[in-house]
């Protein structure tokens, strides 16, 4: 009886019989029927374009600058979301070249100004969608940095330096003696991915010459260090505790032990990074699929994939090859960004999910169920820009120049 409930309850949350939803949902029963693969400009400019549609649809409701968190079933276009229109900012300005479309650079700005208007007294950020009494979350302020970042090195904007810094010093004073953040956190609980977090605050200390920062940050990268099994999964990684992580947040973790071995020259960080990255490649089908969620050893937990940790798993191993110049993961990236593409909807029609990603394949996996979140459509494109253009986004030397 309560399975019946829970069931009966998303029919009417998510509305399946509409024509738009339906539509949706047999497009990934018939799985020969999905998107064709095309060129990555296609790919990309199709992404991009979405993701324009997401910030202008919350313009025009509310006339900020932020980008819809994206487009669902339930509740149709989400309001602005400050953490991951943090992070789309470097997405803009780099596609702004790549596309030859130097409008971007204004979108990126225009989330710029938004987010310094959001900024709290103590140098937090708001976290959920930034409505009023929304309490600061730690990742979330981690990512809207790097978007203050890039509004610093990309347009010589210091106040946005400066923002970022007051950031830095409030996460500092929610730190624990062990480096673990276990105060201001999602779901009450400390994260592993929070590497990512990290890595924000310590290019701010690079560029801030802050040494107190960086102390910080290599704190957390310890802390996260521990959480590292024999097998190279992580643990303490999901969004709630004794759950076994989303690709999505295992992908995170790696980019924030990546990046900051970079910055650092620290090879046992880069280790731990290629640890699990390596793992992920080895569990990749041969279509490009990775499991939505694994628990230690790697064993797939989920009977869905998440498009977006699949996003993000190609640019890590895109870095990877970077660092060391070799073509070791040329099989996997490419495999990710054709899966990618045969799952993105491009009809040419403008509507909400044109040029889309959807969290889950099946679309109602258990990773953003029936929804089409906005951090899909920033990791894809970065993901297609890099392999394009072999850069990296955003920048990663020590100067962040």
């Amino acid at each position: 009886m309560v399975k019946i409930t829970k069931y009966m309850g998303r029919l009417v949350r998510y509305k399946p019989w509409r024509a738009d939803h339906f539509r949706l949902i047999m497009r990934d029963i018939r799985r020969p029927s999905a998107q064709a693969e095309q060129d990555h400009e296609i790919h990309l400019k199709a992404s991009i374009d979405w993701l324009g549609r997401a910030q202008d649809v919350r313009r025009r409701a509310t006339d900020s600058g932020g980008v819809s968190a994206g487009w669902s079933f339930e509740d149709g276009w989400l309001p602005s979301y400050p953490e991951t229109s943090g992070y789309i900012v470097e997405t803009f300005i780099a596609a702004a070249k790549v596309l030859n479309q130097p409008e971007l650079l204004h979108r990126a700005l225009s989330i710029i100004d938004w987010e310094l208007s959001l900024q709290n007294t103590d140098g937090s950020f708001p976290g959920h969608f930034g409505e009023p009494g929304s309490a600061p979350v730690i990742f979330n302020t981690g990512q809207i940095m790097h978007g203050m970042l890039a509004g610093y090195i990309h347009f010589g904007r210091t106040e946005c330096l400066s923002a970022a810094v007051r950031a830095g010093q409030w996460m500092m004073e929610r730190q624990d003696d062990d480096g673990c953040w276990r105060r201001s956190e999602h779901n009450g609980t400390p994260h592993t991915y929070n590497t990512r977090a990290a890595w924000a605050l310590l290019r701010t200390g690079l560029l801030a010459n802050d040494a107190s920062l960086n102390r910080a940050a290599v704190q957390n990268l310890e802390w996260a260090y521990k959480q590292q099994t024999e097998s190279g999964w992580f643990a303490t990684n999901a969004f709630t505790r004794n759950r076994a992580p989303f690709t999505h947040t295992i992908a995170y973790a790696i980019r924030g032990f990546l990046e900051s071995a970079l910055l650092l020259g620290q090879e046992r960080y880069l280790h731990t990074a290629e640890k699990a990255a390596a793992a992920l490649a080895n569990a990749q089908r041969e279509n490009g699929w990775l499991t939505g969620v694994y628990d230690d050893g790697w064993v797939p937990a989920a009977y869905y994939c998440c498009l977006t940790g699949v996003a993000q798993m190609a640019i890590n191993w895109e870095r990877l090859s970077h660092v060391h110049r070799n073509r070791k993961y040329s099989t996997a990236i490419q495999r990710a960004l054709s899966f990618l593409k045969k799952n993105q909807v491009i009809s040419h029609e403008g509507n909400a999910v044109d040029g889309g990603l959807a969290g889950s394949v099946p679309i109602w996996g258990g990773y953003s169920r029936f929804e089409y979140p906005n951090w899909a459509n920033k990791f894809f494109s970065d993901a297609l820009m890099m392999d394009m253009e072999d850069i990296v986004i955003p920048s990663t030397t020590k100067a962040g120049h």
